[in-house]
């Protein structure tokens, strides 16, 4: 005999991104090109509502340098789409900035599995999203949580644990209509409104994501002095292209030949940083190398506090 299965419990997420779209009804019987210009007409309504909630992204950027100022760590929690736009914001930081592995650290419901593939019922577990943040994270740190809904248990649960031992948080949604269901220090809510395909938050709700953890990341690498002007003096060379771009940014920054930028890069051990500030104040690679340990990295204050003109 066939025991009856347990039924599997339902949840109805009452949000913007859920509903129909007055604007894409028929799309399904409309050209190509006619199809992917109602797409482009939808996903154009993104940065205007990305817009709105610079005040709330700006509190989030003043938690997470302050948080790596002391040591600590931000920790993106996320599931699906806003987990895999939060670990690929993570691993570029490292090439484009230089930061070290351990000040960005993700938590995806379902792992590293989930990255290719859905892992069933792994953004409803709100105790396991908790135990990560109580395993990983510390008083001090940035939590900083991604949801379309605003409603996903595992990030949820990582919120709230993260409250619990002192850890300042954040959660951004695409869900205007709801409060956060967890305390927390910033509630950056986007309305991007009904999907092209509704419930398709990978569309304009990932969007807005994607802006969002591009805008947030930048700017914290950039008060942290990872940049110096709009110029990216601490990434890493790991190929012929980057070792290529590392040269033009020097000869950018000090007007210099590519002679001269060559030989200071070469003394310098390939190091952006340290070739910059050794040429734009005039002192020795060994020299600029302390100035900048002194100013935690920092070009620009490296320069100031050695007097030497800035861009």
């Amino acid at each position: 005999m066939m025991l009856p299965q347990p039924r599997e419990s339902v949840v109805r997420v009452e949000s913007p991104t859920e509903q129909r779209n007055p604007r894409t009804g028929d799309i399904d019987t409309l050209p190509v090109l006619e199809a992917l210009q109602l797409i482009n007409n939808e996903d154009s309504t993104v940065p205007a509502a990305v817009r709105e909630v610079l005040p709330e992204v700006a509190r989030a950027v003043e938690f997470g340098v302050e948080a790596l100022r002391r040591g600590g760590r931000v920790h993106y929690v996320g599931a699906g789409t806003s987990g895999r736009l939060a670990s690929q914001d993570a691993a570029e930081l490292v090439p484009t900035f230089n930061s070290p592995l351990e000040w960005f650290e993700v938590h995806h419901a379902g792992g590293q599995r989930a990255l290719r593939a859905a892992v069933e019922n792994a953004e409803d577990d709100f105790d396991g999203g908790g135990e990560e943040i109580r395993a990983s994270a510390r008083a001090g740190d940035f939590v900083f949580g991604l949801t379309a809904s605003g409603r996903t248990p595992f990030v949820l649960g990582a919120l709230a644990a993260g409250r619990e031992i002192g850890a300042h948080t954040a959660l951004m949604s695409a869900n205007p209509t709801s409060t956060a269901v967890v305390d927390v220090d910033v509630l950056i809510a986007v309305d991007t409104g009904p999907e092209v395909i509704a419930g398709s938050t990978r569309m304009k709700a990932g969007t807005a994501q994607k802006l969002v953890l591009n805008a947030f990341s930048t700017a914290v690498m950039i008060k942290l002095g990872r940049t110096y002007s709009n110029l990216m003096v601490s990434m890493k060379a790991t190929n012929a292209k980057l070792r290529g771009r590392t040269l033009r940014i020097l000869r950018e920054a000090t007007g210099l030949d590519e002679a001269e930028c060559s030989a200071a890069l070469s003394e310098a051990e390939g190091d952006l940083r340290v070739a910059l500030v050794r040429l734009l104040s005039g002192i020795d690679s060994a020299q600029a190398a302390e100035a900048l340990t002194a100013t935690g990295g920092h070009v620009r204050n490296a320069l100031l506090a050695l007097g030497a003109t800035t861009a």
